[in-house]
């Protein structure tokens, strides 16, 4: 089976299963989102989650945010790995977005990779989901899919984007990251699938009896 056709089994079955998938992250506009997803590096959404419902309440826009301090920002996230980065992050990039920005996210990737925290993922969900530009940010369910299912070699999840983006349609890529993000934490988990059992794996490698080991990123 050629990697085109793996794709195009992937996209409809993932179409079946996820017609409109929706953010994990819970946000109310782009600047929460943003911060969701600052906050979401080594977390998991459902931990980001809980603890992004008490502190949106109090601040969500860059000068509610300033206003509660590098400490008061601590207190909200410090469940969370690396909340003690995470916080001061949180904290400049609001300033940032006030003094250069007039308090609002900017639709560049440019732009928003200079803000402290911000890499290109995150400008990437930020940029596919609030500015719908086509965008196809890599978690690590989609760079360990990517491989099982033969799409990309796995040597990096900036190789793994570009592989995505050579097979898929740029119209599927703001959806398709999620819907496989989803399937990963459904079906095709780090555990409970081994490259062998869930529908996908399957159908794209019936013949494939071996667990199959991918590259982490």
């Amino acid at each position: 089976m050629r990697k085109s056709e793996r794709a195009e089994i992937v996209l409809k079955e993932l179409k079946k299963l996820y017609p409109s998938p929706p953010i994990p992250l819970d946000h109310t506009n782009a600047y929460t989102l943003l911060v969701a997803v600052v906050l979401s590096a080594q977390s998991t959404d459902k931990k980001v989650n809980e603890l992004t419902k008490s502190l949106f309440k109090v601040a969500d826009n860059p000068e509610k945010m300033i206003q509660l301090g590098i400490n008061g920002i601590y207190e909200y996230i410090k469940f969370l790995g690396l909340s003690n980065q995470k916080s001061k992050n949180i904290y400049n990039l609001s300033k940032l977005l006030i003094e250069k920005h007039n308090g609002m996210v900017p639709d560049s990737f440019e732009k928003l990779e200079s803000l402290p925290g911000v890499g290109h993922k995150t400008a990437s969900v930020v940029m596919s989901q609030v500015f719908k530009i086509p965008s196809f940010p890599v978690d690590t369910h989609i760079h360990r899919l990517s491989q099982r299912w033969g799409l990309s070699n796995g040597k990096s999840v900036v190789q793994t984007e570009k592989d995505l983006k050579k097979i898929f349609p740029v119209n599927d890529w703001n959806t398709l990251h999620l819907q496989i993000i989803f399937y990963g934490r459904e079906y095709c988990t780090a555990r409970g699938c081994d490259g062998t059992k869930c529908y996908l794996c399957r159908t794209l490698y019936p013949k494939r009896k071996k667990k199959f080991i991918c590259k982490k990123p």
